[in-house]
């Protein structure tokens, strides 16, 4: 038996979070147009035959600007010190230049597996150059993939399986996170957020959920809060006639039920709370 932390790290929208779903061919971590979707670790389990994967889905690689980049920037570590295996994913139009130098020492001491993804956007002989810069990085293997349409992803695992420690499963075979569902409902709802909202509205709101309630009978209900850091930023959630937050809810209403496998009552809120990015005692309770 072979088990082990997979850590997946790269830059913001480089299809980290889409690989891992992939990975897992289940949507685990949420996935947007939008860059920095992502802003916790994400334990995804993969139990396959003799092998038992981890995998850690990670924030994008940024210069921090304020306390919850600062956080971000944390979960990364701690991913990667975690770490049995490293994959490295970047896109085909990476230059030497972009390397994460800040973590050459953890790259170093861990095998890393450096996933060129989304080559389905790219003619072939275009991937040729980027092969070559990566070849000159420390780097243990080297696969082109696309997560979105699934080439090169058994290549991928099988090349994790070659790296995997031998271990015993630490996890039943059935589970697929160590995440509650509580927080997977909240993800859904911040990934409306995203979809539906442009400019520094995503980058603004959080969402903290107040109750989650299962029911042997009906619809399991919960109740959520989405927090803005203006009071003009509340009236756009909340839209004409309360029309844009009902969108919202509808939307994740149906992700949530689709994750669950069951029905749902969902209640939406929204709040105003000042400058909660760089709130300490705020972002704790979010469960930074």
């Amino acid at each position: 038996m072979k088990s082990g932390y997979i850590s997946i790290v790269g830059k913001p929208n480089v299809g980290k979070s889409t690989l891992l779903n992939r990975l897992l061919e289940i949507k685990l971590s949420i996935v947007t147009a939008k860059p920095q979707t992502t802003r916790k670790r994400i334990l995804g389990i993969l139990t396959e035959g003799e092998y038992q994967c981890y995998f850690l889905d990670t924030p994008g690689l940024i210069d921090p600007d304020y306390e919850l980049q600062e956080h971000m920037l944390k979960q990364i570590k701690i991913a990667l010190n975690d770490a049995d295996i490293i994959i490295w994913v970047i896109d085909p139009w990476f230059k030497k230049q972009e390397y994460p130098a800040t973590f050459l020492k953890a790259f170093q001491k861990k095998p890393v597996i450096c996933a060129i993804n989304k080559i389905d956007l790219v003619d072939r002989r275009e991937l040729l150059s980027v092969i070559d810069t990566a070849r000159a990085l420390p780097v243990k293997e080297i696969i082109p993939l696309s997560a979105l349409t699934g080439e090169g992803i058994d290549v991928c695992k099988e090349n994790i399986h070659k790296y995997l420690p031998d271990g015993p499963f630490l996890y039943p075979q059935e589970d697929i996170s160590d995440r509650p569902e509580r927080f997977f409902a909240a993800e859904l709802i911040r990934e409306k957020v995203f979809e539906l909202f442009s400019e520094e509205i995503p980058y603004s709101t959080c969402v903290l959920i107040d109750e989650f309630k299962e029911r042997t009978k009906g619809k399991d209900y919960i109740r959520a809060t989405i927090y803005v850091e203006k009071k003009s930023q509340k009236g756009i959630v909340i839209g004409k006639n309360g029309e844009a937050l009902k969108r919202v809810g509808s939307d994740a209403r149906q992700a949530i039920e689709k994750f669950l496998g069951r029905g749902v009552y969902l209640e939406l809120w929204v709040k105003v709370k000042d400058k909660w990015r760089k709130n300490k005692r705020f972002l704790k309770e979010l469960g930074y």
